[in-house]
């Protein structure tokens, strides 16, 4: 399956207000995220940081719901998932290139 492809599939079930378009999916991104976070954590605090094989799907499970958000406010702002993709593999190798991989700002 292809990012858009994704996208296309993960629209059809896009059910939220016009006038939360942007706000839905970015704050799902958000929560979503703290839910990977979450997850990543217990496994560390109590589990020494040894991941089985379970806890490794539920946190891919949530990673889809990340990818799903992602999807989502991508196609609000006009963008396919296969457009974010590029840009982003596009602006870390020109910090590679240019030697600023490291350190922070997003116009380093």
């Amino acid at each position: 399956m292809t990012f858009n492809e994704y996208q296309k599939e993960a629209l059809t079930t896009a059910i939220y207000p016009r006038e939360m378009a942007f706000i839905d999916p970015a704050l799902g991104l958000a929560g979503e995220s703290g839910e990977v976070a979450d997850k990543i954590k217990k496994v560390y605090r109590d589990h020494g940081g040894v991941f089985n094989d379970e806890q490794r799907r539920a946190i891919a499970l949530e990673l889809g719901d990340v990818l799903w958000h992602c999807a989502s406010l991508a196609h609000e702002l006009g963008y396919s998932l296969d457009d974010i993709a590029r840009l982003n593999i596009e602006k870390v190798q020109s910090r590679q290139r240019r030697g600023v991989i490291h350190g922070n700002g997003d116009n380093r």
